[in-house]
């Protein structure tokens, strides 16, 4: 395992049209580059994610898990426009030797595999074996899969969508409301936001969760509470947890990126971009997802050519993904012991 930053000593151009002086990527990598080049597992992270896959994807990930770096060279890069040692808006401005904070171009899930191809070719990777995602990393992995189809031998989308919905979009746009309502975000510091960006995580919370978690999870026991309710702390906890190690400038613009996803952006059509997919496809939804509903997965399933689907339920809601690796190993092993060429195949569940 190690960790290590990719300096692209070149001009960056971002779909908005805005450029910087040069890039930081900073990224993990595990295992060995075999001498084909065939064992490569790309993961691209979630929202507020790190690129240490092995931390965050037990499970799934690490020495006994079905991805181990013992057969493969697992590469997980941090986004462009995080704060785990990618440039972003707490980056400095080699211009003026100042963060960027509000001056940081605005990034779209596009920029974010812009920077992830000038990586691979970094690396040496000539191919990926299996590029994989859920939710925002699930947006970047299609949008690769589009751009460079050839590039991609399998795909596996997890909790995502073609375009980002107008219900998403909305949930968003309210966490950002939160964070521009502390005023301190304006004041170009790196804990500026901080109040607003622990509103903010509380309402995310509850797109990523849902009724039943929280039914299960903060029951009050007794009938005679009136204040100081076991949600309200996991509300408070959660979002004092997220401002001990993100900031609110980070946030802003990733949560902009995700609005920004929408696959049919200057091409054809949404369905003529995905089937421009060649890879093997594999697309998972959770039944109990709030902010990317099941129909969101089979929609991607009608419309990408080698695809398969698989659904499975989670009382943790969107936040399966990241939780149910029993399942999630499961699935995909029944994946990779299909042939999905040439038609399409239905996968259930193996419990």
């Amino acid at each position: 395992m190690s960790y290590q930053t990719y300096t692209y000593q070149h001009e960056f151009e971002f779909e908005c049209g805005v450029k910087l002086p040069q890039l930081e990527l900073g990224y993990h990598t595990y295992g060995t580059l075999n001498k084909a080049k065939d064992n490569v597992i790309w993961v691209c992270h979630a929202f507020t994610a790190n690129s240490d896959v092995l931390d965050w994807w037990k499970g799934l990930f690490g020495s006994g898990y079905y991805f181990n770096p013992e057969e493969h060279f697992i590469v997980c890069a941090n986004m462009l426009g995080s704060t785990y040692g990618s440039s972003g808006p707490l980056s400095v401005n080699p211009q003026t030797g100042e963060n960027y904070y509000l001056s940081f171009p605005q990034a779209t899930v596009r920029d974010m595999i812009k920077s992830q191809q000038l990586l691979a070719a970094h690396l040496g990777i000539e191919s990926i074996h299996t590029l994989i995602g859920g939710s925002l990393g699930g947006q970047q992995a299609m949008e690769w899969a589009i751009i460079e189809p050839d590039f991609i031998k399998n795909l596996i989308l997890i909790a995502a969508n073609a375009k980002h919905s107008p219900w998403g979009i909305a949930f968003n746009e309210s966490q950002r409301l939160a964070i521009a309502a502390d005023q301190t975000f304006y004041e170009n510091k790196p804990n500026g936001g901080a109040k607003g960006l622990k509103a903010a995580r509380a309402m995310a919370l509850l797109s990523y969760r849902g009724y039943k978690t929280y039914g299960i999870k903060q029951h009050e026991e007794s009938n005679e509470v009136v204040d100081n309710y076991k949600a309200s702390s996991y509300q408070n906890y959660q979002g004092d947890k997220l401002v001990s190690r993100f900031n609110a400038y980070s946030y802003w613009y990733l949560s902009k990126a995700m609005d920004s996803h929408n696959v049919g952006r200057n091409r054809v059509s949404i369905e003529d971009a995905l089937s421009k997919i060649t890879a093997r496809t594999l697309v998972i939804g959770i039944k109990s997802d709030l902010l990317f509903p099941i129909e969101e997965q089979q929609y991607l399933f009608q419309h990408i050519p080698q695809s398969a689907f698989a659904e499975f339920d989670s009382y943790y809601g969107h936040d399966g993904f990241l939780i149910e690796t029993e399942a999630l190993t499961n699935i995909i092993t029944s994946f990779f012991k299909t042939d999905v060429k040439g038609k399409i195949i239905q996968l259930q569940q193996t419990a």
